[in-house]
This record gives C-alpha cells, sequence and structure tokens, in this order.
C-alpha cells in the first residue's frame, strides 16, 4: 500500500534543506493580498519561462506595479511594454484582465473555486496560489511534476494528453497535503528543476529514489514518454517600413492574436496591392512555438498608403527615441533598433 504522509514528508524534509527560499516572489510584506499577488505575477511569468529570466522581469514589474490596484489602473502599452520580450504576450493581457477582475473584489479570493473564476488562472495557478500565498491545500501540475510523477509512478501515456493529464491531476490530488502545503508544491518544483531534470537527472541526490519506479525498471530515460516530433513549418510575412523625417509609423496589433496589444510595423497580405512597386528594405526571422516567420519589410511612402487599404488598428508615428517606451516584438525591436538611430 502506498505511504502518501511519507511521501509528503520526503518531499517536505528534502525542500527545507535543499530546496529554493530565497525567490523575490517567496518575499511579501507578510499580508496575504500582497503575497497571493506575487505569486499571480509570477506563476504567469513563469509558464514556458525559466526562473532565470523571469526574475529580472518579475523584479521591473514590482516596481512599475506594486500592487492589484496600481496593475489593474495601468494602460496596457506599459502593460506590454513591461513584459516586452518575455514572449507569450497573451499572458501580459490575461494578467491585465486579472487584475482588473481582482480589483472590484472587496478581499483576494481565497478558495481553488474562487482562483478558478479569475481571468486567466487556470488550475495550476489557482492551486500555486493556495499553496504559495495562503499555504493551504492546492495541487499542482506543471512540466516539473508532470516529470517526477511520470517517473515516480512510470506513468505511461502521450505528453499532454486527457487521460494522461487526468491521471496526473489525480495523483497531485491525492498527494498535497492539507498542512504544510506551501513547502511540499514548492519541493516538487525544486526536485523537478534541480535533480529531477529532463536530461541528466541527478538521481542518486533525489530523496524519492528508493521507490520511483523509472529508476528501478532503469527506464528514467523514458518518462516522460517523448512527444511525437514534428516538421515546424515556415510561414511568409510582408510588413511595411513607412517613415515620415526621422518617425517610424507603427500600428497597434489586433488582441487576441499573435503579438496582440504590441505596436510592429504594419502587416499586409503578401499579395496587397501596397506591395506594388515597393522596395525590399530588409528581412528577419523568428521561431514561434508551432511555426518559423520569415519576415520581409517593404518600403513605401505615406503617399502610397492607400487610406482605403489601411487596417482599422491604432497607428502612431515614433520616433527612435520614443521606441523605449513601447511595448514591441522582440524581433522587431531589434529589427529597429539596428535600422533606426536614435
Amino acid at each position: 500500500m502506498f505511504d502518501t504522509e511519507n511521501f509528503q514528508q520526503q518531499v517536505i524534509s528534502w525542500q527545507q534543506s535543499h530546496g529554493r527560499n530565497q525567490l523575490p516572489w517567496q518575499q511579501s510584506t507578510g499580508e496575504l493580498a500582497d503575497a497571493a499577488y506575487r505569486v499571480l505575477v509570477s506563476e504567469l511569468m513563469l509558464q514556458q519561462t525559466q526562473v532565470a529570466t523571469v526574475i529580472p522581469y518579475f523584479q521591473r514589474w514590482l516596481e512599475a506595479f506594486p500592487d492589484i490596484n496600481t496593475l489593474a489602473s495601468a494602460d496596457e502599452d506599459e502593460v506590454m511594454r513591461l513584459w516586452q520580450g518575455l514572449g507569450y504576450y497573451a499572458r501580459a493581457r490575461n494578467l491585465h484582465k486579472a487584475a482588473k477582475y481582482l480589483a472590484e473584489l472587496p478581499e483576494f479570493p481565497a478558495s481553488l473555486a474562487e482562483l478558478l473564476q479569475v481571468p486567466g488562472v487556470g488550475r495550476y495557478t489557482a492551486g500555486a496560489i493556495m499553496s504559495f500565498a495562503f499555504d493551504q491545500y492546492g495541487p499542482i501540475v506543471d512540466g516539473n511534476v508532470r516529470r517526477l510523477y511520470c517517473r515516480y509512478f512510470a506513468i505511461a501515456g502521450v505528453p499532454h494528453s486527457t487521460a494522461l493529464e487526468k491521471q496526473l491531476w489525480q495523483k497531485a490530488h491525492q498527494l498535497t497535503p492539507t498542512s504544510q502545503s506551501r513547502r511540499f508544491s514548492q519541493g516538487l518544483l525544486d526536485l523537478g528543476a534541480t535533480v529531477c531534470k529532463a536530461r541528466q537527472p541527478l538521481c542518486e541526490q533525489c530523496p524519492l529514489a528508493a521507490d520511483c519506479q523509472a529508476l528501478l525498471q532503469n527506464r528514467v530515460s523514458d518518462f516522460p514518454n517523448a512527444k511525437a516530433k514534428k516538421a515546424v513549418p515556415s510561414k511568409a510575412g510582408s510588413f511595411l517600413w513607412i517613415s515620415q523625417g526621422d518617425a517610424i509609423l507603427l500600428q497597434k496589433r489586433p488582441s487576441p492574436g499573435i503579438w496582440g496589444a504590441l505596436w510592429c510595423l504594419p502587416q499586409v497580405a503578401d499579395d496587397s496591392p501596397l506591395l506594388a512597386g515597393a522596395k525590399l528594405h530588409g528581412e528577419f526571422s523568428h521561431q514561434f512555438t508551432h511555426y518559423k516567420l520569415n519576415a520581409q519589410i517593404w518600403q513605401i511612402s505615406a503617399e502610397q498608403y492607400d487610406v482605403n487599404l489601411r487596417q482599422a488598428a491604432p497607428e502612431i508615428w515614433a520616433k527612435p527615441t520614443e521606441l523605449a517606451m513601447l511595448g514591441l516584438p522582440a524581433p522587431l525591436k531589434i529589427y529597429l533598433g539596428a535600422k533606426l538611430q536614435p
């Protein structure tokens, strides 16, 4: 019979001695609302992004938006500018929506059910807030926990499939303690990130090694099951370079969508009449999760920018000295930096 309490205690004891306890989002004023806000911000930033990358972004974010109300009242352009470079910009928009929702409540939600009503908060983030902010029962499953559970229990299955996720969340609900949930959940994340690593796991340092089914079967590298490799398609993109004096025309991208709510060179269809007679200004490539963008920048005059062919989107003329104050896609920021001299 599986000893749940022993598993919990092994994780908790290891975290207390070897885990990460000085991360900036773990340091709060002591108020629950402040702790919850820090966890909310950090967890959305940490989705698809490593801790070392997130830390400076988190610190700058807290300087600009120290609490829910400050973020809720912030201008969208400022929110997107501070997120610039982290990628997956829907996270920034979701965080802004969440802040606006939370600012209308008398207090920060303090149950899983209430947290799941917050825009942009899924069951992982809800569990993380319950565990890390409130030290209450809060099951979590992210990439690190998924890998650890798959190896420890030798759970096979198609990565991210409904059937596999159901099994993993069942384990999370069964194993998460009702006390010391903060240290237990942090222990799972720390073990996954520093010991039960995707490559070259340090099994000899793992407190769970004695009962790890993958290790006992000498199949650690088999879990989690590998994703089927797919060829990454390429897509072309045509953008317009339109200048007026030392200013360049930028257009706000529609939201939701790729680079949503960021300022960008106007994008047009590859067969747009606006490209007739246009001069190639330059090119750049950018790798998204599901495809590679091969962008071509076409230069036309402001007079050629036919009002009847424009998209219905906000536009501004931005000077080189003003670009730092705008939220720009990372590859475009690099391109503009190389082409424009302040």
